[in-house]
């Protein structure tokens, strides 16, 4: 997916409050929840609507959650409200991607295809094991979890919305 300029993308949910100085509890909720650490401008909603835009001062990670301070927010009071948005950036604020990797948002819901099978079905969800990334593939094979390594993968075209992989023999039950 190539964002749209003005465009936001969603990557996290405050869930909390964190001692009394206004820091929040924000649970990412995309594969690219890290960027709330380094991006510094953000748009919180609520139903879809803007309840505040500012600028995040800083951020720590803390038990699989981001603690944010927000720059002018400095007690729990003035946070409090925010308890249950969601968390966004702008997309222009996205740094572009190294070479060969993708961010998951670009990922998510592309075609997925074999060499061999043609259409598998659509990128639904990914996930780490200590050797690698497992992409989760939906589709007319049921689920289908492919190793995210460069044996398997041979082409992202974020333009036309598809994956290409290579996959083993034996990998996709045939009928």
């Amino acid at each position: 997916m190539v964002l749209q300029p003005g465009a936001l993308l969603i990557l996290g949910v405050v869930v909390g409050t964190h001692g009394l100085r206004g820091d929040l509890k924000v649970r990412g909720c995309a594969r690219d929840a890290s960027l709330l650490s380094r991006i510094r401008q953000l748009v919180f909603l609520r139903d879809d609507q803007r309840v505040l835009e500012c600028v995040r001062r800083k951020s720590d990670w803390h038990k699989g959650q981001l603690l944010v301070s927000l720059s002018g927010l400095d007690s729990i009071d003035a946070v409090q409200h925010l308890v249950g948005c969601e968390v966004a950036v702008h997309s222009e604020d996205v740094p572009a991607a190294p070479a060969g990797e993708y961010y998951w948002f670009q990922l998510k819901g592309l075609a997925a295809r074999d060499r061999r099978l043609g259409d598998i079905g659509r990128l639904d969800d990914i996930f780490t094991t200590p050797a690698h990334e497992i992409y989760v593939i939906g589709g007319a094979y049921g689920e289908v979890l492919v190793p995210a390594v460069a044996a398997f993968l041979v082409e992202v075209d974020l333009e036309k919305r598809y994956v290409l992989f290579d996959l083993p023999e034996g990998l996709v039950e045939e009928e």
